[in-house]
């Protein structure tokens, strides 16, 4: 047997056997030695609520723990989030959140309760999702080249759908508004069903989406695939050409989900939880349950996601104020 081969069936022991049977480091002993809580901020059902059980199923057998799902709706949010805040900072407290909740709310909400920097340690982004620009097919065009050319000939007189003001996906469309330097009127709907819905019904004709919402529907023809927001094009759909690709560049805008602790966890912990998400995700098994929600891993180590944080809140921040955005 060659070292490389040595090498993996020593690891896949080790992930095999119980943890009382391994070699347990501090952090590994203290996150052995009690319950765990994953909060999700908002109902289950949706990415933030799975992505939640998957850890919490997969910490629970680690540690042979309890592990729960708390499901704290409420605020936008920020009611789970205040969950964790008030947590003490051991480990066992959790949260599973969408970007927008660290990224866009702390500059669109007028009285933001928290300060994510001093209130949070990010342990790790857990996955992603593509958004993509569809547009119906009464629109009669075929890339976003077409949307900026029929934009500038004929200002204000093209719409195009989001879930909701303030939401990742208006942003989105203010981004590319921007981008491009064209004028385009924002209809906000409650919710990506009801927007989907009156674009598919020729309603409305344009829509920043989930890549995965609206997939089915581009495979079938009822909306036409204008372009990625993203830097490279999805493996999911190959043939979507980016943005950038178009001559539209910085509109890159990507559904992400963050795992968080509170304030004052020790690093070492953050450093063995964020091990032990990245090792759930690389799992085969778990990134074909990603990737039937449409997702896929986009595990990154603890400083590297507080940089992204960052750096995106740093990009949201000036458009929200520029254009006078406030939540509703």
């Amino acid at each position: 047997m060659n070292l490389s081969r040595r090498v993996l069936l020593a690891a896949g022991l080790a992930l095999a056997l119980p943890l009382a049977a391994q070699a347990q480091s501090p952090a590994e002993k203290q996150l052995a030695e009690g319950r765990f809580t994953i909060v999700a901020p908002f109902p289950p059902g949706g990415p933030v609520d799975t992505l939640a059980r998957l850890l919490a199923e997969a910490l629970g057998k680690r540690y042979g723990q309890a592990a729960v799902v708390d499901n704290v709706a409420g605020a936008a949010g920020n009611l789970g989030i205040d969950r964790v805040k008030r947590a003490k900072p051991d480990g066992h407290t959790l949260l599973v959140v969408p970007a927008g909740n660290l990224t866009i709310n702390p500059t669109l909400m007028p009285n933001f309760p928290f300060n994510i920097e001093r209130d949070f340690v990010p342990v790790t982004m857990l996955a992603k999702a593509p958004n993509v620009l569809v547009a119906s097919p009464a629109l009669k065009i075929k890339t976003a080249r077409e949307v900026v050319a029929l934009a500038k000939a004929k200002p204000a007189t093209l719409f195009y759908a989001s879930p909701g003001v303030g939401s990742g996906l208006h942003l989105a469309g203010e981004l590319f508004k921007q981008q491009a330097e064209v004028d385009i009127t924002h209809v906000p709907y409650k919710g990506t069903g009801p927007a989907l819905n009156d674009v598919l019904g020729g309603v409305v004709p344009l829509m920043f989406s989930n890549l995965p919402a609206t997939l089915p529907f581009i495979k079938e023809g009822k909306l036409v695939a204008l372009g990625i927001t993203e830097a490279a094009r999805s493996p999911v759909a190959p043939d979507i050409p980016t943005l950038a690709e178009q001559g539209i560049p910085g509109v890159v805008v990507t559904s992400w989900y963050g795992l968080l602790a509170p304030a004052g966890t020790p690093a070492a912990v953050v450093e063995q939880l964020a091990k032990d998400a990245h090792a759930l995700l690389a799992e085969p098994a778990m990134r074909d349950k990603l990737a039937a929600q449409g997702l896929s891993d986009a595990t990154m180590t603890p400083a590297d996601f507080a940089a992204h944080i960052r750096k995106e809140t740093a990009v949201w921040a000036p458009i929200i104020k520029s254009r006078g955005i406030v939540a509703e």
